[in-house]
Order: C-alpha cells, then structure tokens, then sequence
C-alpha cells in the first residue's frame, strides 16, 4: 500500500510557468509530470473564438505524487503566488507505486 496521494492540477496554459515556478522554488515537494489537454466545461466566458468553436478549451495537467501532509504545503505555495479561480485541484489515493527497474 501506498503512503502517497496523487496530487492533480488543471489550468490554462498562461498559468503554466506560475504554476511550475511555485512548485520548483518550494523546497521538499517531489518532482511532477505537465502534460497538455484540452477540456470541456459550461463556462466558455474566457475562452478564445478557436476554442469557442471546437468546444473545447486548452489546459495543462500537472500531476504530483505526494505525501497527504504535503498537499496543503503545495497548495500555499501555489496560492501565495498563483491565487487564480480558474486553477482546478483534486487528490486521489495511490494505491501502489514504484519503479520498474
């Protein structure tokens, strides 16, 4: 069983280097994997006219595997430098994790 939860956080690409910069500079949070997306929500308020007409606006994904403790040590972080409404969170549990080699 594993002691960690994933740790996940979706935002608009104009966020990524706050959001990456807040997490490196932070001492003791572990590495994280930024990959891109695209998403779909009811609130098109602050998409662009490209994403308007696809229906689906870009995002990027960041995902952490962290102890519990540290989430609200990560979020600070973030908050502290970031602090935007449209930074969506969640953790999940972990239920196994290692290396194949």
């Amino acid at each position: 069983m594993s002691a960690l939860v994933r740790l996940t956080l979706v935002f608009p690409p104009r966020l990524e280097d706050a959001v990456t910069d807040a997490l490196t500079a932070h001492p003791g949070l572990p590495g994280y994997t930024l990959v891109r997306a695209e998403g779909h929500a009811h609130d098109f308020a602050r998409a662009s006219t490209a994403e308007r007409v696809r229906g689906r606006v870009q995002r990027r994904v960041l995902w952490m595997l962290i102890a519990p403790e540290q989430v609200e040590t990560a979020l600070d972080a973030l908050r502290a430098q970031v602090a935007a409404t449209d930074v969506r969170w969640w953790t999940e549990p972990v239920l196994a994790a290692g290396r194949l080699a």
